[in-house]
């Protein structure tokens, strides 16, 4: 007997393996600011046509449908699930969150940029609005020492109020990125991903522009993990994994019972 059964299952033993490991990664970011949950999908390998459809079965008929046997399945790719996260206020002048669609946008240490929804913001030792590992949010924005309110507004535009000022004075305005393809993106860690030729070049606007979401002051926006989603897509995977597992045993046993009898 064929030891092919066997491969074919080793095959859905590495791709729901793959599936647990996306899950467990949703359920370890539940409560990463900004985190958009991965999905698994997976595609067949090739077929092994027997006999294929069409073939002559007598001198006037032919085969209805062809014999092809399928020899498993592969993980083709991982993909971020963009919806839109809970907004959760902090009261924090400096954290912002996107409602609708966007980045903001990052340089990070090696000189690339840095795209991500987590808008959890502080300031340098010079006033330079910063993310918390203390990269610089692009374009700059430096916020004047002895600041008695800071202000941004819905379209980015950040202005503050100094001891004995009767008027607020703009001092910045903060732009959103936007991808034809956000799922091209690649996450690299720390909450951000970078771009790549899938996601297209980044089109960076004011928010409420062309499409791009509005900003919400003092709010972060929380991880889109749905927990019972994922501890119910986790119980599939773990019973796809034990059927596969059996589909092992049970060739080994049929096997090992030819071996005894032969």
């Amino acid at each position: 007997m064929s030891t092919n059964a066997m491969h074919v299952a080793k095959t859905g033993l590495n791709a729901q393996q793959s599936r647990i490991q996306v899950i467990s990664n949703n359920l370890a970011n539940v409560n990463t600011t900004g985190f958009k949950r991965d999905r698994a999908n997976f595609e067949t390998l090739l077929y092994q046509t027997v006999r294929p459809a069409g073939a002559q079965t007598s001198e006037t008929t032919e085969l209805t449908a062809g014999s092809e046997i399928g020899t498993g399945v592969r993980m083709v790719n991982t993909e971020k699930i963009f919806q839109q996260g809970s907004l959760t206020e902090t009261g924090n002048a400096l954290d912002l969150a996107i409602n609708g669609e966007g980045f903001f946008q990052v340089l990070l240490p090696d000189g690339q940029m840095g795209y991500t929804r987590n808008g959890t913001f502080g300031m340098n030792s010079e006033g330079l609005l910063t993310t918390a590992s203390g990269y610089a949010v692009q374009p700059e924005i430096y916020i004047p020492e002895n600041v008695v309110d800071i202000n941004i507004s819905s379209d980015g535009i950040v202005s503050v109020m100094q001891p004995g000022d009767t008027q607020a004075q703009e001092i910045g305005q903060l732009t959103v990125a936007r991808f034809v393809n956000p799922r091209g993106l690649s996450p690299i860690g720390e909450n951000f991903s970078v771009e790549t030729t899938a996601s297209g070049a980044p089109v960076v606007t004011t928010p409420m522009e062309d499409g791009s979401g509005k900003l919400i002051q003092g709010s972060l926006e929380a991880s889109n993990v749905n927990v019972v989603q994922e501890l119910v897509e986790m119980i599939e995977a773990q019973r796809a994994y034990e059927v596969n597992s059996k589909s092992i045993s049970a060739t080994d046993e049929m096997l090992r019972f030819l071996s005894n009898k032969l």
